[in-house]
């Protein structure tokens, strides 16, 4: 199985979540290859200080290359999901690309686009932290669908 996590997020400031993100891509390497693209631009940036909505169509462009497999995409607005309800997106694709959106999220035509959007929950993290929190979700998503006791 192949996953990419895919977020709007500027490199830089690694220490303090990097550690945790390379453990969970590291302890998930039986069940999966995991891949994590960050991606902004200075097209990016420009388009966040004009507008969200300029914002979010270039975040749509952006990561529109990454969009030729099964797409899931965080999105506060859709459906929460429990971990067992997460798991089963595993068994519908062996390549796999989560989306986490910039500061102002995803406009609905790229949330459309994609196959599934789930939400986490209403609550503003910074995409570091979802990395590391959708990082987890995966592995105890995989574990689940393999048997493994670390969901219990």
């Amino acid at each position: 199985m192949n996953i990419r996590v895919c977020t709007i997020d500027k490199r830089g400031k690694k220490g303090l979540y990097e550690p945790l993100i390379e453990h969970y891509i590291k302890i998930a390497k039986p069940f999966a290859k995991i891949e994590v693209v960050d991606i902004f631009s200075n097209s990016i940036a420009k388009a966040q200080e004009s507008s969200p909505e300029l914002a979010k169509v270039e975040y749509a462009k952006a990561l529109q290359p990454y969009c030729n497999q099964f797409s899931v995409v965080l999105d506060p607005n859709a459906k929460e999901v429990d971990s067992i309800e997460f798991s089963k997106i595993f068994q519908k694709s062996p390549n796999i690309n989560f989306f986490i959106g910039g500061a102002y999220g995803f406009n609905e035509s790229f949330v459309k686009s994609a196959n599934l959007s789930v939400s986490f929950g209403k609550i503003t993290l910074s995409h570091k932290l979802v990395k590391v929190l959708l990082l987890e979700q995966i592995y105890r998503g995989l574990t689940i669908i393999n048997n493994h006791p670390y969901h219990k």
